[in-house]
């Protein structure tokens, strides 16, 4: 095993997490925001009411009236910043390659980050097609122009860094370091999805359908994440079913409450948060068992193993 064993490499000091963490929200909210801040800006002056009506609702990124398409690329920026921030203070601050935050070895698995995207993406496809069979009245024709090629294009290019800023920062950097603190493989998982839970807090849905609803989505969401990254050692398989999940939402279903508001294939009218809960659980397990057949993971106890420090081989900077 090397992925959260490679934590003990560096420097490892509670300040430079701290630093890193503010570093990068700093990057991400300050540096990320300006594309979007610019255009916001560029917009008022012909019109000085948007601004006052996207102060009264800022999750109505619609009244600027910026093309969505070019309005998804620059909310997705933040992301963007942030990832290569991160990729540029690593080093400094705690003498690891950014590449020991995939998989402890230096080299990225491309196989298993294609294979857990394609199995997320049929298994998100498969509970699309039940889902309007059983309420078919819930979807309709959102988009059928040429534009939803390009909203293709865009998602697959740029959700990707999105997905890789999340999973880099939770089941690589954030995983890695409690194991430095507790040297167990659950307490990592445990905290680590319950941050990437909360970093979802001040998502539209949640507001919509309350904190206490739309948690336990985003806190199984991390638990099956962070299950795929111990069990494959690596985080390739996990940020593909990341990367997956956000390109399919982006150009096939839309609704109201979407943190990515995009012109999708369907437009979906009503969610229910518990319904597709319980599908989220159901398509994590079957996912894992999927994963764990191609992968031939044999051995699911070491999710209980002690992390222990060992020698790691040299890694390519």
């Amino acid at each position: 095993m090397n992925h959260l064993e490679s934590s003990f490499t560096g420097k490892n000091s509670l300040w430079r997490y701290i630093a890193m963490l503010a570093l990068v929200l700093l990057a991400s909210n300050i540096i990320g925001a300006l594309p979007l801040l610019i255009a916001s800006s560029i917009k008022s002056f012909s019109d000085p009411q948007i601004m006052s009506q996207f102060s009264a609702n800022p999750n109505d990124f619609s009244v600027l009236g910026i093309n969505d398409n070019l309005l998804l690329v620059l909310m997705l920026f933040p992301f963007i910043a942030g990832l290569v921030a991160f990729a540029l203070l690593l080093k400094p601050l705690h003498s690891r390659s950014f590449l020991a935050t995939i998989n402890g070895t230096g080299k990225i698995r491309w196989k298993r980050f294609l294979i857990g995207a394609s199995v997320w993406m049929v298994f998100m496809l498969l509970y699309l097609v039940i889902y309007k069979q059983f309420d078919p009245e819930n979807f309709t024709i959102n988009n059928k122009t040429a534009s939803l090629i390009i909203l293709a294009l865009i998602s697959f290019l740029f959700i990707p860094f999105q997905a890789t800023f999340e999973e880099v920062i939770f089941r690589g950097y954030l995983m890695q370091g409690f194991s430095v603190i507790i040297r167990n493989r659950l307490f990592p998982l445990a905290m680590t999805s319950v941050l990437f839970a909360l970093m979802h807090s001040l998502n539209p849905e949640v507001k919509d359908h309350g904190f206490l609803t739309m948690m336990p989505q985003y806190l199984v969401f991390g638990l099956i994440f962070g299950l795929v990254t111990i069990l494959d050692d690596g985080i390739e398989a996990a940020l593909g079913a990341h990367a997956a999940n956000n390109i399919f939402l982006c150009i096939m279903v839309t609704h109201r409450s979407s943190a990515l508001q995009t012109q999708a294939l369907f437009e979906q009218h009503n969610i229910y948060p518990w319904t597709e809960l319980a599908g989220l659980i159901v398509t994590g397990i079957l996912f894992i068992l999927i994963l764990r057949k191609i992968f031939k993971w044999n051995d699911f106890s070491i999710i209980f193993r002690r992390v222990e420090k060992k020698e790691m081989p040299a890694q390519i900077p």
